[in-house]
């Protein structure tokens, strides 16, 4: 008899600060019972107060890093973040190529919570084209959804809805836009669309300054869920009662003197 858990990877950049990227989703892996694997995408150099540096790992060796754990690991979802530029981008397509078949959670990292870039210029639409087409679900915030769709997101649950159906027509089996960077101070509502129609997702807004890692967290909750054989809607039910504890905890801890990061 063994007791083996369901595997779940994620492909992302790295926070040294402990608080987004690789060591969020391995952290939410845990806590939800799945055992963790990972590629590295990106090095940065990064705490609480901001962005200080960043340096991408060779798009080879980030295929390398794939093939191994592939090759090996049952891997049951695949969570993809951070990715930076075009050629990483290219080679996490062929990685999810290979992978065809396991749920795919692409959480389109663009921009950190400090406001630092943390992908290329050129290379949105590289995302657009190539990965956003192989996601089981997108999960973009209000200001990805901007800029993977090329046009502003009205605000409220109406604005929210349009662009998750915006996203179902760049290719994704389903799309969860993120309401937690609008305007309303009282509610955090998100949106899910998947061919069958638009959900929401009604939350109150968690009294937290400037938290950090809710998108990796997010995301990696879901893939979690995936992983151990949720549908598509529980998982993101799941995910979004997750993080909002985690938040709640952040809340009430100092990590750091800047953004705060969720407590697991």
């Amino acid at each position: 008899m063994t007791d083996t858990p369901p595997i779940a990877l994620t492909i992302a950049g790295s926070d040294p600060s402990g608080g987004a990227g690789i060591q969020a989703d391995l952290k939410t892996f845990a806590a939800h019972g799945v055992y963790g694997a990972s590629v590295v995408t990106a090095l940065t150099a990064q705490n609480t107060l901001g962005v200080t540096g960043i340096h991408g790992v060779p798009p080879g060796f980030v295929l390398a890093q794939g093939r191994a754990v592939l090759d090996d690991l049952d891997v049951a979802a695949i969570k993809v973040g951070m990715l930076g530029d075009v050629a990483t981008i290219e080679a996490v397509e062929s990685l999810l190529h290979a992978a065809a078949g396991v749920p795919v959670v692409l959480d389109p990292v663009m921009v950190a919570a400090s406001g630092d870039s943390l992908l290329a210029d050129d290379a949105a639409e590289a995302l657009r084209a190539r990965l956003v087409p192989l996601a089981t679900v997108v999960t973009p915030n209000v200001h990805e959804a901007r800029l993977l769709l090329g046009r502003d997101v009205a605000d409220g649950d109406d604005g929210l809805r349009a662009a998750a159906r915006a996203l179902l027509g760049l290719g994704a089996a389903a799309a969860l836009v993120k309401g937690g960077r609008a305007r309303s101070p009282e509610t955090s509502n998100d949106v899910l669309a998947t061919r069958e129609g638009e959900t929401i997702l009604r939350g109150d807004r968690v009294p937290i300054e400037r938290p950090h890692g809710t998108g990796c967290t997010l995301s990696s909750a879901i893939a979690a869920h995936l992983a151990r054989g949720a549908a598509l809607e529980d998982a993101v039910e799941a995910a979004k009662a997750y993080v909002t504890l985690a938040l709640g905890r952040g809340a009430r801890a100092r990590i750091g003197g800047g953004s705060r990061p969720l407590i697991h």
